[in-house]
């Protein structure tokens, strides 16, 4: 069955890269309205603070349909006791749960998948789903931090800081057994994953870093290279050995605080607009984009409305730009030059 599922999301994918300019791409957005992988209150409200700011309607100037699927009802069990020092398992765990099979249902129906967060424990699920259609499926991690703390590593026991370690088949036999994860299994190698943006990486995480070679790309990388050969080196990696379905999981820290400070944990240094926007269109470019992420949007962090409103148009924008919408504009297509009035007549109709 997997092979058979692999099979058809390579086909699915080069149909996509073949054909990316000549047929409308649908997209499906979730809503995962969820705060429990961190302690900041005010994160479930991104989805709604990301639609506010004109999601829908700047994705409907793209070509093609548009599917809001609404926002996920979570059910917090009332007693969540801290295991192995970690925070809310059987809450994160159920929610990724349901998160995971609605990836999954969306892309398995064709969609490119958006997931509103939310925190980025969600990634957990939001990849795992996307996996059981597309098993070969490559991941870029747009952020400030790793996010590959095991239990044992964190500093803090927040889950959120802990989403990759849940996928790496290399960390299996680290991770413990947490009360709400039974479901879930390791399905990502080490080489499938590229970071961009790093800029705060814990002692443990730095050590997996290394002992697995995990390619990943900080800012002072960023800054050394530049973004253009960052996202080569990033496309190459991935790519290389064939073309497979993207996912790309986008924390907004990854930008500088300055231009996102709705968000619970700043990192002074981030991306600028111009990277972090080159990010999203070289992977756009492939045609392989599959699924994506954007999440850590916390409008109760922003010290003022301007600062609320500024961070979730950043979001819109990243998400846009990862879809087809280009700087020099985003327009229908015209494939010849109009030489009456009447074809102009036609080509407004």
């Amino acid at each position: 069955m997997a092979s058979r599922r692999s099979l058809f999301c390579l086909l699915k994918t080069q149909l996509k890269h073949n054909c990316q300019q000549s047929r409308a791409q649908s997209v499906a957005v979730i809503g995962a309205p969820f705060s429990k992988g961190q302690k900041r209150r005010g994160v479930e409200h991104g989805p709604k603070f990301i639609r506010d700011a004109g999601l829908l309607e700047r994705l409907s100037n793209l070509d093609g349909p548009v599917h809001d699927l609404g926002d996920l009802t979570f059910h917090h069990p009332e007693k969540d006791d801290t295991c192995m020092q970690v925070h809310f398992p059987r809450t994160v765990g159920r929610a990724n749960k349901l998160l995971a099979g609605a990836v999954s249902s969306a892309v398995g129906a064709g969609h490119t998948c958006v997931m509103l967060g939310g925190d980025h424990s969600l990634a957990i699920g939001s990849v795992e789903g996307h996996s059981r259609q597309c098993p070969d499926l490559g991941l870029i991690w747009v952020d400030a931090h790793t996010d590959v703390n095991t239990p044992a590593t964190s500093p803090s026991g927040n889950l959120h800081g802990q989403s990759v370690a849940f996928m790496l088949k290399e960390l299996q036999d680290k991770m413990p057994d947490l009360p709400g994860f039974s479901w879930m299994k390791p399905f990502l190698s080490s080489r499938d994953l590229v970071y961009i943006g790093l800029r705060d990486v814990d002692p443990g995480e730095h050590y997996i870093l290394k002992t697995l070679g995990i390619q990943y790309f900080s800012m002072r990388d960023i800054d050394r290279l530049g973004i253009q050969r960052v996202m080569e080196e990033t496309l190459d990696h991935l790519l290389s050995r064939g073309q497979r379905p993207l996912h790309l999981s986008f924390d907004i820290d990854a930008f500088d605080p300055s231009l996102a400070p709705a968000t619970g944990t700043p990192v002074n240094g981030g991306l600028t607009y111009r990277e972090g926007i080159y990010i999203t269109e070289e992977i756009h470019k492939t045609g392989l984009l599959s699924a994506m992420d954007l999440v850590e949007v916390n409008p109760l962090q922003g010290a003022s409305r301007a600062a609320m409103e500024a961070t979730a148009a950043l979001a819109v924008d990243v998400i846009a730009s990862s879809l087809g919408q280009s700087r020099v504009g985003s327009h229908v297509r015209v494939d010849e030059i109009p030489s009456s009035k009447e074809d102009t007549e036609q080509l407004r109709l």
